[in-house]
């Protein structure tokens, strides 16, 4: 069991911590972490095929699209473009599981009909 005094000391570096924390720190590695989730659903490993979970994946896609735009005037452009750049990858990644599973008889996850749009990363390329 942990002392007064240690758990004051750690609830004072913790403290510290917090305030050296800025809120871009925060949103760049939930879209890190974001992305690898995603990845993990679009199932294209060995590892990864037998819990593949388009759903994940494409709310994954629809969090970074969301999220990365917030990020474009506080941290450098090579960041937000490395960041566009994952959303377009998990979009075509995306684009070619639901393919695949729709061509194998099953219905890609998400509302039919509904997928992430691979043309909105293709425009924010262009732009960019």
């Amino acid at each position: 069991m942990a002392s007064p005094e240690d758990e004051e000391r750690a609830a004072k570096e913790l403290a510290e911590e917090l305030q050296r924390l800025r809120v871009e720190d925060i949103v760049i590695q939930t879209l890190v972490t974001v992305s690898a989730i995603g990845y993990r659903g679009l199932g294209l490993t060995p590892e990864t095929k037998d819990v593949r979970d388009l759903a994940q994946a494409r709310l994954a896609i629809d969090t970074m699209r969301a999220l990365t735009p917030v990020l474009e005037d506080v941290v450098p452009p090579e960041l937000v473009r490395d960041l566009n750049s994952s959303v377009a990858n998990l979009q075509l990644a995306y684009a070619g599981v639901a393919s695949e599973e729709t061509t194998g008889g099953e219905p890609p996850a998400g509302e039919p009909g509904e997928e992430p749009q691979a043309e909105a990363a293709e425009e924010e390329q262009a732009d960019g």
